[in-house]
Protein backbone atom coordinates (compact mmCIF):
# COMPACT_ATOMS: atom_id res chain seq x y z
CA UNK A 1 0.00 0.00 0.00
CA UNK A 2 2.87 2.36 0.74
CA UNK A 3 4.34 1.71 -2.71
CA UNK A 4 1.00 2.41 -4.39
CA UNK A 5 0.61 5.61 -2.40
CA UNK A 6 4.07 6.80 -3.47
CA UNK A 7 3.32 6.08 -7.13
CA UNK A 8 0.14 8.17 -6.88
CA UNK A 9 1.42 11.03 -4.75
CA UNK A 10 4.67 11.49 -6.68
CA UNK A 11 3.16 12.42 -10.08
CA UNK A 12 0.39 14.41 -8.38
CA UNK A 13 2.93 16.48 -6.48
CA UNK A 14 4.98 17.07 -9.63
CA UNK A 15 1.86 18.19 -11.52
CA UNK A 16 0.86 20.71 -8.87
CA UNK A 17 4.40 22.04 -8.54
CA UNK A 18 4.63 22.36 -12.30
CA UNK A 19 1.46 24.44 -12.48
CA UNK A 20 2.84 26.88 -9.93
CA UNK A 21 6.15 27.22 -11.82
CA UNK A 22 4.72 27.70 -15.30
CA UNK A 23 6.13 30.91 -16.88
CA UNK A 24 3.55 33.68 -16.83
CA UNK A 25 4.98 35.70 -19.73
CA UNK A 26 7.09 35.20 -22.81
CA UNK A 27 10.71 36.27 -22.50
CA UNK A 28 13.42 36.86 -25.07
CA UNK A 29 16.10 34.15 -24.92
CA UNK A 30 19.21 35.13 -22.99
CA UNK A 31 22.56 34.53 -24.69
CA UNK A 32 24.88 32.52 -22.44
CA UNK A 33 27.94 30.40 -23.00
CA UNK A 34 27.80 26.69 -23.79
CA UNK A 35 28.84 24.91 -20.56
CA UNK A 36 31.00 22.33 -22.36
CA UNK A 37 33.52 22.03 -25.19
CA UNK A 38 33.69 19.54 -28.02
CA UNK A 39 31.02 17.60 -29.92
CA UNK A 40 27.71 16.94 -28.16
CA UNK A 41 24.12 15.88 -28.89
CA UNK A 42 20.98 17.68 -27.74
CA UNK A 43 18.33 15.71 -25.81
CA UNK A 44 15.00 16.76 -24.27
CA UNK A 45 15.46 20.15 -25.91
CA UNK A 46 13.22 23.24 -25.70
CA UNK A 47 13.93 23.71 -29.42
CA UNK A 48 11.79 20.60 -30.02
CA UNK A 49 9.17 20.90 -27.28
CA UNK A 50 8.17 23.34 -24.51
CA UNK A 51 8.15 22.45 -21.72
CA UNK A 52 11.17 20.35 -22.59
CA UNK A 53 11.00 18.49 -19.26
CA UNK A 54 8.27 19.79 -16.94
CA UNK A 55 7.56 23.21 -15.48
CA UNK A 56 8.48 21.82 -12.05
CA UNK A 57 11.91 22.75 -10.68
CA UNK A 58 12.02 25.54 -13.30
CA UNK A 59 12.76 23.02 -16.08
CA UNK A 60 10.49 24.57 -18.73
CA UNK A 61 13.42 25.40 -21.06
CA UNK A 62 15.99 22.91 -19.73
CA UNK A 63 18.17 20.83 -22.05
CA UNK A 64 20.19 17.64 -21.64
CA UNK A 65 23.38 17.16 -23.65
CA UNK A 66 25.60 14.12 -24.06
CA UNK A 67 29.15 14.00 -25.41
CA UNK A 68 29.68 12.33 -28.80
CA UNK A 69 33.36 12.39 -29.84
CA UNK A 70 34.27 11.71 -33.46
CA UNK A 71 34.11 7.99 -34.21
CA UNK A 72 32.15 7.11 -31.08
CA UNK A 73 29.16 4.76 -31.49
CA UNK A 74 25.77 6.47 -31.16
CA UNK A 75 23.97 6.46 -27.83
CA UNK A 76 21.66 3.45 -27.87
CA UNK A 77 19.54 1.19 -25.69
CA UNK A 78 21.00 -2.01 -24.23
CA UNK A 79 18.12 -4.24 -25.26
CA UNK A 80 19.49 -7.56 -24.03
CA UNK A 81 22.67 -7.27 -22.01
CA UNK A 82 23.98 -5.64 -19.92
CA UNK A 83 20.88 -4.17 -18.31
CA UNK A 84 22.98 -1.60 -16.45
CA UNK A 85 26.53 -0.35 -17.03
CA UNK A 86 29.10 1.61 -15.11
CA UNK A 87 29.00 5.31 -16.07
CA UNK A 88 32.77 5.36 -16.65
CA UNK A 89 32.22 3.50 -19.94
CA UNK A 90 30.41 6.52 -21.46
CA UNK A 91 32.37 9.35 -23.17
CA UNK A 92 30.41 12.06 -21.33
CA UNK A 93 31.56 10.88 -17.92
CA UNK A 94 34.29 13.10 -16.53
CA UNK A 95 34.05 15.79 -19.23
CA UNK A 96 34.64 19.34 -17.92
CA UNK A 97 31.52 21.39 -17.14
CA UNK A 98 32.04 25.14 -17.50
CA UNK A 99 30.46 28.31 -16.18
CA UNK A 100 28.09 29.76 -18.82
CA UNK A 101 28.29 33.28 -17.36
CA UNK A 102 30.34 35.44 -15.04
CA UNK A 103 28.75 35.17 -11.64
CA UNK A 104 28.67 33.97 -8.06
CA UNK A 105 28.05 30.41 -6.92
CA UNK A 106 24.98 30.38 -4.66
CA UNK A 107 24.49 26.68 -3.98
CA UNK A 108 26.23 23.35 -4.63
CA UNK A 109 25.85 19.66 -3.91
CA UNK A 110 28.67 17.21 -4.61
CA UNK A 111 28.20 14.06 -2.53
CA UNK A 112 25.58 12.10 -4.50
CA UNK A 113 26.87 8.84 -5.98
CA UNK A 114 27.24 8.20 -9.71
CA UNK A 115 24.94 5.21 -10.18
CA UNK A 116 24.76 2.54 -12.88
CA UNK A 117 23.13 3.49 -16.19
CA UNK A 118 19.44 2.87 -16.97
CA UNK A 119 19.61 2.50 -20.77
CA UNK A 120 17.69 -0.77 -21.02
CA UNK A 121 14.02 -1.80 -20.77
CA UNK A 122 14.45 -2.97 -17.18
CA UNK A 123 16.64 0.03 -16.39
CA UNK A 124 14.07 2.53 -17.69
CA UNK A 125 11.32 0.92 -15.61
CA UNK A 126 13.58 1.16 -12.61
CA UNK A 127 14.36 4.81 -13.49
CA UNK A 128 10.64 5.63 -13.69
CA UNK A 129 9.86 4.19 -10.27
CA UNK A 130 13.05 5.64 -8.84
CA UNK A 131 12.15 9.06 -10.24
CA UNK A 132 8.78 9.02 -8.47
CA UNK A 133 10.46 8.22 -5.17
CA UNK A 134 13.15 10.86 -5.75
CA UNK A 135 10.49 13.48 -6.50
CA UNK A 136 9.09 13.06 -2.98
CA UNK A 137 12.38 14.24 -1.46
CA UNK A 138 14.50 17.35 -1.73
CA UNK A 139 15.35 18.66 -5.24
CA UNK A 140 18.90 17.31 -4.92
CA UNK A 141 17.45 13.79 -5.12
CA UNK A 142 16.52 14.55 -8.74
CA UNK A 143 19.39 16.88 -9.62
CA UNK A 144 22.14 14.76 -8.08
CA UNK A 145 25.30 16.83 -7.81
CA UNK A 146 24.75 20.37 -9.06
CA UNK A 147 25.88 23.99 -9.14
CA UNK A 148 23.60 27.03 -9.00
CA UNK A 149 25.31 30.11 -10.45
CA UNK A 150 23.85 33.62 -10.19
CA UNK A 151 24.68 35.84 -13.17
CA UNK A 152 26.77 38.90 -12.45
CA UNK A 153 24.94 41.07 -14.98
CA UNK A 154 21.49 40.31 -13.52
CA UNK A 155 21.25 38.85 -10.03
CA UNK A 156 17.78 37.44 -10.70
CA UNK A 157 19.12 35.02 -13.36
CA UNK A 158 20.49 31.72 -12.11
CA UNK A 159 22.07 28.92 -14.16
CA UNK A 160 21.62 25.32 -13.04
CA UNK A 161 24.09 22.58 -14.02
CA UNK A 162 23.13 19.14 -12.77
CA UNK A 163 23.98 15.39 -12.75
CA UNK A 164 27.61 16.23 -12.05
CA UNK A 165 30.27 13.73 -11.03
CA UNK A 166 30.69 13.08 -7.33
CA UNK A 167 33.79 14.69 -5.91
CA UNK A 168 34.45 16.79 -9.03
CA UNK A 169 33.17 20.18 -7.86
CA UNK A 170 35.83 22.90 -8.01
CA UNK A 171 33.71 25.69 -6.52
CA UNK A 172 31.84 26.45 -3.31
CA UNK A 173 28.99 28.84 -2.44
CA UNK A 174 30.23 32.42 -2.47
CA UNK A 175 32.93 31.82 -5.09
CA UNK A 176 33.09 34.30 -7.96
CA UNK A 177 33.69 32.66 -11.34
CA UNK A 178 34.15 33.78 -14.94
CA UNK A 179 32.47 32.38 -18.04
CA UNK A 180 34.40 29.37 -19.32
CA UNK A 181 35.87 28.49 -15.93
CA UNK A 182 35.57 24.81 -15.02
CA UNK A 183 33.02 24.18 -12.28
CA UNK A 184 32.94 20.37 -12.16
CA UNK A 185 32.77 17.26 -14.36
CA UNK A 186 29.88 15.51 -16.08
CA UNK A 187 28.54 12.60 -14.06
CA UNK A 188 25.56 10.30 -13.65
CA UNK A 189 24.09 11.39 -10.33
CA UNK A 190 20.45 11.98 -9.47
CA UNK A 191 17.58 11.16 -11.82
CA UNK A 192 19.79 10.28 -14.80
CA UNK A 193 19.63 7.42 -17.30
CA UNK A 194 23.25 7.82 -18.46
CA UNK A 195 26.03 10.42 -18.08
CA UNK A 196 24.98 13.81 -19.41
CA UNK A 197 24.84 17.48 -18.47
CA UNK A 198 21.49 19.00 -17.53
CA UNK A 199 21.37 22.78 -18.09
CA UNK A 200 18.72 25.40 -17.44
CA UNK A 201 18.22 29.05 -16.55
CA UNK A 202 15.72 30.22 -13.97
CA UNK A 203 14.51 33.45 -12.41
CA UNK A 204 15.45 33.31 -8.73
CA UNK A 205 17.61 31.15 -6.51
CA UNK A 206 14.91 28.84 -5.12
CA UNK A 207 14.48 26.02 -7.63
CA UNK A 208 11.20 24.93 -6.00
CA UNK A 209 9.48 28.26 -6.74
CA UNK A 210 11.48 29.90 -9.56
CA UNK A 211 10.30 29.95 -13.16
CA UNK A 212 12.39 28.75 -16.07
CA UNK A 213 13.93 31.22 -18.53
CA UNK A 214 14.64 30.66 -22.25
CA UNK A 215 18.26 30.88 -23.36
CA UNK A 216 20.37 30.53 -26.48
CA UNK A 217 23.91 29.43 -27.30
CA UNK A 218 26.35 30.17 -30.08
CA UNK A 219 27.58 26.88 -31.55
CA UNK A 220 28.30 25.08 -34.82
CA UNK A 221 26.18 22.40 -36.48
CA UNK A 222 26.55 20.89 -39.96
CA UNK A 223 29.55 23.12 -40.48
CA UNK A 224 27.55 26.31 -39.91
CA UNK A 225 27.65 28.84 -37.08
CA UNK A 226 24.32 29.00 -35.29
CA UNK A 227 22.63 30.86 -32.47
CA UNK A 228 19.85 29.15 -30.58
CA UNK A 229 19.39 25.81 -28.87
CA UNK A 230 20.25 22.42 -30.44
CA UNK A 231 17.17 20.32 -31.16
CA UNK A 232 16.59 16.76 -30.04
CA UNK A 233 19.28 14.45 -31.46
CA UNK A 234 21.07 17.36 -33.15
CA UNK A 235 24.86 17.11 -33.10
CA UNK A 236 26.63 20.37 -32.34
CA UNK A 237 30.12 21.59 -31.58
CA UNK A 238 30.85 23.97 -28.74
CA UNK A 239 34.03 25.98 -29.20
CA UNK A 240 36.54 26.34 -26.40
CA UNK A 241 35.62 29.69 -24.80
CA UNK A 242 39.28 30.34 -23.99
Amino acid sequence: MLGVALLVLGPAGQFLRGRNQRPVEEREPLLVGVPVTGRWRGLNSPASKVPSHTHGLAQTYAIDITHVPEGAPPRAMDWLWPQMRRPQSFPSFGRPVLAPVDGVVVETCGASRDHLTRLSPAGLIYLLVEGVVRSLGAPRRLLGNYVLLRAETDGSIVAVLAHLRRGSLRVSPGDRVTAGQQLAECGNSGNSSDPHVHFQLMEGTDITTARGLPFEWEYAADGEARRGVPANEELFVAADPR
